[in-house]
């Protein structure tokens, strides 16, 4: 359940999206958003990271085999999760997500969010036929570095996402946007941006494609490093 990375990659994209909101007709179809497109943390990983960047990564394991050891045992007792995230995302990220299209006034962008889940939640999602996974409200925080000299900009939003599951899969998705709290320049993107998502639910395709490429893919990657190292197989 990658939830917090889904949240910080929303929290750039959504910037993304207000730009895009800003330019386009509202009802332009989901196909013509940046997040159908390869995701900045794919490339990430072709590119050398620096030391603060790699110890981000690391945090970040040790929260996917903690949430991953949950879904190979869907044994319901336990701790529940609680997971502080932070992600840096490089200014050439940034520019690529938008395509070309719209240009991003900041450099790089530093993202940080703490995943608070129900074990149980983990546990019913993989194991009920039909279950929706409810969080509470998720607070993301990001600092927006500027390209001239100068204190970064400080942004905030808030999400409570929801995600139905059928049989071991999402099969939808919705981020719902609440508060944001950005100087006057980042706030008119992100309440576009936000409101745009929150209306049309852009992002709903992507959060199901990266739950299930966690739960699958990303789970099987450190099955081995898992605590109970059950031979765990991806649904």
């Amino acid at each position: 359940m990658t939830l917090a990375r889904v949240a910080l990659i929303a929290a750039i994209t959504t910037l993304v999206s207000g730009m895009a909101a800003s330019a386009q007709d509202a009802g332009a179809p989901a196909s013509e958003s940046p997040s159908t497109e390869a995701t900045p943390a794919e490339d990430a990983a072709k590119t050398e990271l620096t030391p603060e960047e790699r110890a981000e990564k690391q945090a970040r394991k040790a929260c996917k085999i903690k949430i991953c050891d949950i879904l190979a045992t869907k044994e319901p007792q336990g701790d529940d999760v609680s997971c502080e995230i932070v992600k840096t995302w490089r200014e050439s990220d940034i520019t690529k997500m938008l395509g070309g299209r719209f240009d991003w006034p900041w450099g790089k962008a530093v993202c940080q969010s703490k995943l608070d889940m129900k074990r149980e939640q983990l546990v019913n999602a993989m194991t009920q036929a039909n279950y929706e996974v409810a969080l509470p409200e998720q607070k993301v925080s990001c600092t927006l570095a500027q390209k001239s000299e100068g204190e970064p900009y400080a942004v905030g939003v808030s999400i409570a996402p929801k995600v139905t599951f059928e049989n071991g899969k999402a099969v939808s998705a919705r981020l719902n946007w609440g508060e944001a709290n950005a100087p006057m320049l980042a706030y008119a993107l992100i309440y576009a941006g936000t409101g745009f998502d929150n209306s049309t639910n852009v992002l709903g395709p992507e959060v199901v494609r990266m739950v299930n490429e966690f739960t699958g893919r990303k789970c099987k990657r450190v099955k081995n490093d898992l605590p109970s190292h059950t031979g765990y197989q991806p649904q």
